[in-house]
């Protein structure tokens, strides 16, 4: 049978420590197939092989292993909030959302929501919005979280619960670095073990094999020309001469509007990894959430955030490893993420949930909610299945900055920066 909501109470009212569970990936084209962790920047004096990857050491089976950071906590975090997000835009979910529609000014961004800002509803992006005219830390929701601690979480669980399971730290509030701070009770990370770093080539033939030293291009003048050959026609200085299209050692070349040859190079910085295989590993603190106090309703609400946390990791699992461009993971046959129970004494008890189930269990763990810390509008009617806790709207100094920072994104594109 799968986990009830009565085992789940008793779990996080008992003397279970976490809830956590390991799966053991490998590339989806095989054991030794190249993937490409996420980069970072490096500085000239770090050009060496592989630097633009989080290697380390850790110890693995008594052994000092060289690994490779694959997905990192922030990074899941991300993905299991937006997995979070489907479910509550299918209305299979009851979730308080603050949500601010960017489309008028920013298409491709379309709608930012308490569960894809980066901070959640500490997020600047919430803070420079408006709830019907105001500014969102002057209104009843954004000033309700401002005291909320570990202490007494009632006011952040009714507006922000996912605050609570992914950590949260309302360092933009009035109060500053003192604003309310809390942990992550969820905690999910991928890493490749025994990690080597490899090479990539690139290059690029153009049919037309325009030369490099065919012509010397300026930016035009025409708003619907990128560049142009005669330096009549082309946008002028201060100094009164035609500005080259590019800049560095591209400028005024072919290859700063993408005409001619790339010559063949070699990247060993950033060429991907092979490893013997990938770890994910998802811990779900339960005593974390026991160290989260309310005004009333202290065990159903922690009952809600653990069903939460499992439902993030499941939602997320769900949608595979797909993590990047050439970073595709999948489970070795038979070692896919399963759940376990961990007591105080460290003796292990599988949990059985699926995704389905864990649906169920959050969405039941929700109604058995007692009113003074349901999930409700600020009119005290029950928030409906995929309904937002509030619509905010961008402010006009926020648009204005959005707007200007498309026009330069534009201009940098137009100018050939890569």
């Amino acid at each position: 049978m799968g986990l009830t909501l009565e085992g789940l109470k008793s779990l996080v009212a008992g003397d279970t420590v976490a809830i956590r569970g390991m799966a053991v990936l490998e590339p989806a084209g095989g054991p030794g197939d190249k993937i490409f962790p996420p980069t970072h920047a490096v500085n000239d004096s770090n050009k060496k092989p592989g630097a633009k990857y989080a290697f380390e050491k850790r110890r693995i089976d008594g052994q000092e292993t060289t690994c490779v950071l694959i997905d990192s906590v922030q990074s899941q975090a991300n993905r299991m909030e937006e997995a979070l997000q489907t479910l509550w835009d299918e209305k299979k979910i009851v979730l308080p959302v603050l949500s601010v529609d960017f489309s008028s000014v920013a298409p491709e961004v379309g709608r930012v929501t308490s569960l894809t800002a980066p901070h959640r509803i500490a997020d600047a992006i919430l803070r420079d919005s408006l709830l019907n005219g105001q500014l969102f830390r002057l209104s009843d929701i954004g000033r309700s979280f401002v005291d909320a601690s570990p202490q007494d979480a009632t006011a952040l669980f009714k507006v922000c619960p996912t605050g609570l399971v992914f950590g949260l730290w309302d360092s933009t509030g009035p109060k500053g670095g003192l604003g309310a701070k809390f942990q992550r009770a969820l905690v999910s990370e991928i890493v490749g073990i025994n990690a080597a770093h490899g090479s990539k080539s690139a290059s690029r033939i153009d049919p037309l094999n325009i030369a490099k030293d065919a012509a010397v291009l300026y930016k035009s003048r025409s708003a619907a020309e990128m560049w142009t050959a005669n330096p009549e026609e082309a946008e002028k200085d201060e100094n009164g001469q035609p500005v080259k299209v590019g800049k560095d050692e591209k400028a005024g070349k072919p290859s700063a509007v993408l005409h001619g040859n790339v010559a063949p190079t070699i990247d060993s910085i950033g060429g991907g990894v092979t490893i013997d295989e990938a770890r994910h590993t998802v811990v779900l603190s339960l005593a974390s959430l026991r160290r989260l106090g309310f005004r009333s309703g202290g065990d159903e609400a922690r009952t809600v955030l653990a069903a939460l946390g499992m439902l993030a990791v499941l939602a997320g699992e769900s949608r595979g490893y797909d993590l990047r461009s050439r970073c595709l993971l999948v489970p070795r046959s038979g070692s896919a993420l399963r759940l376990e129970a961990v007591a105080r004494d460290g003796t292990p008890a599988p949990v059985a949930l699926d995704l389905e189930g864990a649906i169920a269990l959050y969405v039941e763990a929700v109604d058995r909610l007692p009113g003074g810390i349901k999930f409700a509008k600020p009119t005290g009617e029950a928030l409906a299945p995929g309904e937002a806790l509030a619509e905010l709207q961008p402010s006009p100094k926020l648009l204005e900055l959005v707007r200007k920072s498309r026009e330069l994104a534009a201009a940098a594109v137009e100018l050939g920066d890569e």
